[in-house]
């Protein structure tokens, strides 16, 4: 008989542990940590308790994420709130650009538009390339690492060696991209490859429908 079959019979005949009381409490185990042995019974209260203690960390992650969910999602309200306030297009940036930076602490933003600007001579609808253009189709989600293209990064003014994470994504309208948002940081934890993208993907939602609010003959 293996260790694997006494465990399952003794799941099976929990009355062995009323029959035999006071002989197991005779037993005695080593104890992991105190260099001394304990009894079974002492034994099974130090696995409860340190299993406490992993439930109560573990809870206290759980509280603190959704601290932070509460945090970001109220900051997202204000954002929204003032963007529906905008009634053009370089309010609605600046509006943009100053959420960003004194709420959500992204020092940096740029942003590129293609749609027809008639006399609007804003820097966000600077030409871009056509590899743009493939990029914005390709992102069907938000990118969020270390790496961006040389274009992009002659957007930010500022020394490009500095920047050292990014998050881009999409504007779109239907599925069809009118324009590419990129954050960036000179943290290279700020946007990191397996970070969540919901509020990311909410935020570029939020913001193409801003933008075409503006523009609803454009498109």
């Amino acid at each position: 008989m293996n260790a694997d079959d006494v465990v399952q019979w003794l799941k099976q005949n929990p009355a062995f542990f009323d029959e035999f009381a006071d002989d197991i409490a005779q037993i005695f185990v080593p104890h992991n940590h105190g260099g001394h042995a304990v009894s079974l019974a002492e034994r099974q209260l130090l696995t409860l308790r340190d299993r406490n203690k992993q439930l109560e960390s573990r809870l206290g992650e759980l509280l603190q994420f959704g601290i932070e969910n509460d945090q970001i999602s109220d900051k997202l309200h204000h954002l929204t709130v003032d963007l529906m306030k905008a009634n053009d297009l370089a309010s609605i940036i600046g509006t943009l650009e100053y959420h960003l930076k004194e709420r959500f602490n992204v020092p940096f933003m740029a942003l590129r538009l293609w749609l027809p600007a008639g006399e609007c001579n804003l820097m966000e609808f600077s030409p871009v390339s056509e590899a743009i253009h493939r990029l914005a189709e390709n992102l069907v989600s938000p990118y969020c690492g270390p790496y961006v293209t040389d274009e992009v990064l002659d957007w930010f003014e500022i020394g490009t060696g500095e920047l050292k994470s990014f998050a881009q994504f999409a504007l779109k309208t239907a599925d069809q991209p009118f324009g590419l948002l990129v954050l960036a940081s000179p943290d290279s934890e700020r946007f990191y490859p397996d970070m969540g993208t919901l509020y990311l993907q909410r935020l570029s939602d939020l913001l193409s429908a801003a933008i075409r609010r503006i523009t609803p003959d454009n498109g």
